[in-house]
């Protein structure tokens, strides 16, 4: 059984960080693309970055540029994202998904190219 499981999210202050995690099991993630994605209250999920395979490409989107960086560990089978510098609009429910094809060169912003989810946790940037 195909399990993804985030681990992390929180309540923050602006301009604080958070380190969110994802743990893979029960496939082959080695080979396949990771990415990370957040859905606010009333908003459609959105791409927030993302892995290729081999960690030798990544990919984000504009408004955490220079904030997150997403980091792979294929011996522990995890994919984190460090967050930095956060602001209320990073508030969401953030999603780790692992892609649907193996050894894409260049990571997906695309949530239809992502076949697996895990259940998402919180992160709530708050004064």
């Amino acid at each position: 059984q195909v399990q993804l499981e985030e681990s992390g999210g929180g309540l923050v202050q602006p301009g604080g960080s958070l380190r969110l995690s994802c743990a893979a099991s029960g496939r082959t993630f080695r080979t396949y693309a990771m990415g990370w994605f957040r859905q606010a209250p009333g908003k459609e999920r959105a791409f927030v970055a993302a892995i290729s395979w081999s960690g030798d490409n990544t990919t984000y989107t504009n408004s955490v540029k220079g904030r997150f960086t997403i980091s792979r560990d294929n011996a522990k089978i995890t994919v984190n994202l460090e967050m930095n510098n956060l602001k209320p609009e990073d508030t969401a429910v953030y999603y780790c998904a692992a892609d649907s094809a193996p050894r894409r060169r260049y990571p997906s912003q695309w949530v239809r190219e992502y076949e697996y989810w895990g259940q998402g946790t919180q992160v709530t940037v708050s004064s």
